[in-house]
């Protein structure tokens, strides 16, 4: 049994089952990446794949736990790499940060304009999902570090680290009926057509617990992942918009008014996420102390020990 056959596995199913995508990620060619997998069956006695024809369709029974084997043996790799560079005080590499287009958008760019000055040699990504996407990459090992909101805490095998604390706006076009109105109402929300994060009313989260707690329904027009998306057509006044508060600036959305709704919904908390038993490298735990500069190092090293 060969790493490299393991790492032909591991790309097909991170591509989908297509071969021709995993062997042009592995710098090899189809044939080779289709050789390397027959070995493997023959030697561990099963088909790890479904297969329709050529084609590959899926894993099979016995196939999808060997993935998951599969999968932890990647990602110590990945580490024992990690630990090496560590060692060679070797400032290079790549770092993936998977996130949320509101952390993207307001949050990140001061913070990655600031990371990139300090290290210059590392290939930077951003991934840009919904926080269950978020989630998925992080535990998948595509990315180092997931920022999102409270949903990557539900999940047992990720380090959740606190960086700030936040609520939502309301915003609605200049001299809509709401400006005259000084505390707004669940009622007074659910009064006008409403466009707001798409993840904001499924499962439990907490926009959608408020209001079913209050036996209201609001009237949800449109839902988009892009809070610019939401002004755009908060804009065009077809409904008010629900968002995050960094998500408004007022000299750069002046065609919007915006009004404080934290009376009316629970705080939130912005994460950063890492994959336990992760090796956290130097570089790693600097951006996580430029994200969140209140930490302590006495805190962060706590955090990361879980």
């Amino acid at each position: 049994m060969k790493l490299q056959q393991l790492r032909c596995v591991y790309q097909i199913v991170q591509n989908d089952f297509n071969i021709s995508k995993a062997a042009e990620f592995l710098n090899t060619s189809q044939p080779g990446v289709s050789k390397q997998i027959r070995l493997l069956e023959d030697e561990v006695g099963i088909k790890i794949f479904q297969r329709n024809g050529k084609r590959l369709t899926g894993l099979s029974d016995a196939g999808n736990d060997l993935y998951k084997s599969i999968s932890e043996i990647i990602r110590e790799v990945a580490n024992i790499k990690n630990i090496s560079h560590e060692h060679e005080n070797d400032d290079t590499g790549s770092f993936t940060i998977a996130t949320t287009h509101t952390q993207a958008r307001y949050k990140l760019p001061k913070v990655v304009e600031a990371f990139v000055k300090k290290y210059p040699k590392i290939d930077l990504n951003i991934h840009q999902g919904d926080p269950s996407q978020v989630t998925e990459q992080i535990l998948k090992g595509n990315a180092d570090v997931g920022i999102a909101t409270e949903s990557i805490g539900h999940n047992a095998n990720i380090i959740c680290i606190p960086c700030y604390s936040w609520n939502r706006v309301l915003v609605f076009p200049k001299n809509h009926a709401l400006s005259s109105i000084k505390e707004i109402t669940l009622q007074n929300i659910a009064s006008y057509p409403m466009i707001t994060y798409d993840y904001a009313f499924t499962g439990s989260t907490i926009v959608s617990k408020v209001f079913k707690e209050a036996n209201i329904s609001p009237n949800i027009m449109l839902t988009a992942i892009d809070a610019d998306v939401i002004k755009t057509y908060v804009e065009l006044n077809l409904g008010v918009g629900l968002i995050a508060e960094m998500a408004y600036d007022k000299n750069k959305d002046s065609a919007l008014e915006s009004r404080d709704v934290s009376h009316l919904f629970p705080t939130s908390t912005t994460y950063i996420g890492i994959r336990k038993e992760t090796f956290v490298r130097g570089f790693v735990y600097e951006f996580i102390k430029m994200f969140t500069p209140d930490i302590t190092d006495f805190d962060l090293r706590n955090f990361l020990k879980k």
